[in-house]
């Protein structure tokens, strides 16, 4: 062998029109229309033992856009593994344009542990875009920066509300993005929240990395309601089908225009006690307006909670034992004020009774 030959780089294959190029991830290459688990190595356990980041990779056939999807980088917030898990079975990788990554539990120490937190007590979602040699945070939010986010244009992150409380389905975008505003819209949540991104985020570091988020919030920790679940299976196959990725359904229904808001605000018990409350999540109130009532153990002093503005509420506590200054009720100042009500209903109505949604149907 010559040197010339020695040294000449092997030639890239020739691209088939229409058809995807393999896709490589850490070592490994998944072909057109191919579906694989590959672990990523973070670091070890306690025990000595590996631990590592899964992906499930579906390479479609047809080239497309890269996205993931991504649940438990608070451990304890496991609503997207049941959204996954719904997902995988209806798609086909033989039938997709582009690629989705799967990654069911992030935060997988968290996630074994049920906790929100790793075991260094750090937020996975406020250690991005952390280092190779760092904390355990640090290095596992690196792994995932340059093995997933990297890859794609698009992320989809799944997250519920803390311990003791509910969070309405409702999708999270940077402000003043507007491809990214029309992707909250026809993901079919029952709102859609313009907020501003937090320093070490997962969403702070995508958008750095050129890549948009989708952020939803559904459900309570550490539970999985049949809700929550069918919105983000349904919401995730909105947004493929929008790029193109999979055929939409023939018969799915029409997207009720959820409620918009870029302001929202906690109300605090005003005391501690027992807290019943006569508003939940989905309800539309009034400035002024009884949202609910906190009382001593004995049933003494109750003071009434009132609504502070005009809105709908998004958040609330499910746990009636408060100490003063707690949060208790979320409420989202929105644009559409009338009916938000009656197109909440609708949505809700629409995910509950859609029958797409029961069946592993392939798409």
């Amino acid at each position: 062998m010559t040197d010339s030959q020695s040294t000449a780089e092997p030639a890239a294959p020739t691209p088939i029109p229409g058809k995807a190029t393999p896709f490589a991830i850490a070592d490994m290459v998944v072909e057109p229309g191919g579906c694989e688990t590959i672990a990523l190595p973070v670091s070890n356990t306690a025990t000595g033992l590996p631990a590592s980041l899964y992906v499930r990779v579906l390479h479609g056939q047809r080239p497309g856009p890269c996205i993931f999807v991504s649940a438990a980088i608070h451990g304890d917030e496991i609503t997207g593994t049941a959204v996954i898990q719904r997902l995988l079975p209806k798609l086909d990788a033989q039938t997709m344009a582009g690629t989705v990554l799967f990654l069911p539990a992030v935060n997988i120490f968290g996630f074994q542990a049920h906790s929100r937190y790793l075991p260094d007590r750090r937020d996975l979602n406020r250690s991005f875009p952390g280092s190779a040699k760092g904390s355990l945070a640090a290095q596992l939010a690196n792994t995932f920066l340059k093995e997933v986010i990297c890859h794609c244009s698009l992320g989809i992150d799944i997250h519920s509300a803390a311990v003791h409380r509910y969070n309405l389905p409702q999708i999270r975008i940077a402000p003043d993005n507007a491809p990214l505003r029309e992707l909250a819209m026809l993901f079919g949540a029952h709102a859609v929240i313009e907020s501003p991104l937090r320093p070490g985020s997962l969403r702070d570091i995508a958008r750095g990395e050129g890549v948009d988020m989708l952020l939803l919030e559904a459900g309570e920790a550490l539970r999985f309601d049949e809700l929550s679940v069918r919105c983000g299976v349904n919401g995730v196959l909105n947004v493929m089908a929008h790029l193109g990725m999979i055929q939409p359904h023939p018969e799915a229904t029409q997207v009720t225009i959820p409620a918009r808001s870029r302001r929202s605000i906690w109300v605090r018990a005003p005391r501690g006690g027992l807290c019943v409350l006569q508003q939940k999540s989905g309800d539309a109130v009034h400035k002024g307006d009884i949202i609910g009532r906190v009382a001593g153990i004995f049933g003494d002093d109750p003071e009434d909670i009132r609504a502070p503005i005009d809105g709908m509420i998004i958040g609330h506590a499910v746990l009636p034992v408060v100490n003063q200054g707690d949060a208790l009720v979320h409420i989202a100042e929105v644009m559409r004020f009338g009916d938000v009500e009656q197109r909440v209903d609708q949505i809700t109505d629409g995910l509950l009774n859609d029958r797409l949604l029961d069946e592993d149907e392939l798409i």
